[in-house]
């Protein structure tokens, strides 16, 4: 049994773990292509949760040395950058739910027609967003009723790299998955989707414990110094 429990700590081990669990019978497949490691290697140097700026430069010249183009880099950054939403996601729900404990019964009244008309048209009948629920229950109704504006932004700011494309859908969800599961991350939730949704696009079991390997390696936040001269 390798599921961690909602509020228990999560060790690299768990990481791993989870990961194992949904491999089962998946077969080995194709090794990740040099291109694709460098992306998936900048990916994890470059997010919030690690912003390490040697390996982010050291990633981007191998990128490019490997034939990535200057689109396909900068994707990358946009694609990481959604780290940022986990706030919202771990924040929204657990606002709805102390309000819920203070009495607020608005949560739960049927949503205005607003809000009803935003939820069809963005997420509709997607299966994607009944998996992404799965992951994170709660976090999309709990955003729409709290906040339409950010709501809307959500899904328009994560969009983009899948709009733009530069990067195959299938190492966009491999990059997003080596992010989630960095020693300094470790968001089991964003980890477990993007790896069902990669294993859907054709990814093997060596490119997923490749892309995890890549993780495992990312270092410690090291915090960034302020630029030269801004200090008294």
């Amino acid at each position: 049994m390798t599921a961690v429990e909602r509020g228990a700590a999560v060790v690299a081990e768990d990481v791993r773990g989870e990961a194992l669990a949904l491999l089962q019978a998946v077969p080995e497949g194709e090794p990740l292509d040099p291109v694709a490691t460098a992306l998936i290697t900048l990916a994890v140097h470059a997010s919030v949760t690690t912003l390490d700026r040697d390996g982010t430069d050291r990633a981007m010249r191998v990128a490019l040395d490997a034939g990535a183009t200057p689109a396909q880099v900068h994707e990358t950054l946009v694609v990481v950058s959604g780290l940022g939403v986990h706030t919202l996601m771990e924040g929204s729900a657990h606002l709805a739910a102390i309000l819920r404990e203070r009495g607020d019964t608005s949560l739960d009244a049927p949503l205005d027609a607003d809000r009803a008309t935003l939820r069809t048209r963005m997420q509709g009948d997607d299966p994607y967003w009944t998996d992404f629920e799965r992951e994170v229950p709660g976090f999309l109704d709990a955003l729409l009723r709290q906040s339409p504006e950010a709501y809307q932004a959500f899904f328009a700011y994560t969009a983009v790299p899948w709009r733009t494309g530069a990067v195959r859908g299938l190492v966009k969800e491999l990059m997003s998955m080596a992010s989630d599961a960095t020693p300094t991350h470790r968001y089991l939730p964003g980890m477990r989707m993007h790896l069902a949704n990669a294993l859907r696009l054709g990814a093997g079991r060596a490119t997923v414990l490749h892309a995890l390997d890549i993780a495992a390696a990312a270092p410690a936040h090291r915090g960034i110094p302020a630029a030269p001269g801004t200090g008294r």
